[in-house]
């Protein structure tokens, strides 16, 4: 992740528009928050027990933390692409808290039936973010010029990809109730997951400078 913010700000050296410059601060910090997550992870601090019946899970709280403000950013950042008005912008940004939130409490519940249930209302905020992704925002995209509506339409389709196995992982690992994943395997899946879905992310959206300044000075569509 500190790799990924070191890069970053690499490509955004020189990059004088403020429109553009957007971009470039809100993934900066996306990477920067989600290593300080993975420090305090590593050194202990980000880390509780919960019991669970008479069973101890360990639960990384500082995960949820991470993605409570890095998942908004990148939102922010796919809504900018498109396009989006305050109100779509919104709607995602109050959908994802919620999921977040309500996963929070799922990996902290104390009963295999509130976390379940908890777990299933976080999905259910999950799937119905992912509907206005694919639905308005995915409308607002088509007005844009068609190399930002390209570069669009490959950020959507990995945060649907990436987010839609999230709770997969979480359901099969240790703290949902099939536990077929052991605590190792399902951190290093979620490494994976968050790498992908962050600096991955990142380095698709700023690798060309010209798509990013297309946004900033957009045109119509043709039609």
């Amino acid at each position: 992740m500190t790799l990924g913010t070191l890069y970053f700000i690499g490509r955004g050296r020189g990059v004088r528009d403020r429109k553009m410059q957007e971009f470039y601060i809100i993934t900066i910090f996306i990477t920067t928050i989600a290593a300080a997550m993975y420090f305090a992870m590593a050194t202990g601090f980000g880390v509780t027990e919960v019991m669970v019946g008479d069973e101890a899970l360990t639960i990384y709280w500082a995960r949820y933390a991470d993605w409570l403000f890095t998942t908004p950013l990148l939102l922010l950042d796919l809504s900018l692409l498109a396009g989006a008005n305050r109100n779509t912008i919104a709607t995602l940004i109050g959908l994802d808290v919620f999921m977040i939130g309500t996963g929070a409490i799922a990996a902290l519940s104390s009963t295999p039936g509130a976390r379940i249930a908890w777990w299933a209302i976080s999905t259910g905020a999950l799937l119905t973010l992912l509907y206005v992704l694919v639905g308005t925002l995915s409308e607002n995209a088509r007005s844009r010029a068609p190399e930002v509506a390209s570069l669009f339409g490959r950020l959507r389709n990995l945060v649907i990809a990436l987010w839609f196995l999230y709770p997969v992982v979480w359901i099969l690992g240790t703290e949902g109730t099939f536990g077929i994943l052991p605590l190792y395997w399902e951190t290093a899946a979620f490494m994976v997951l968050d790498l992908s879905a962050k600096v991955g992310f990142g380095v698709i959206l700023l690798q060309s400078r010209s798509v990013l300044e297309r946004v900033a000075t957009p045109t119509a569509a043709p039609t």
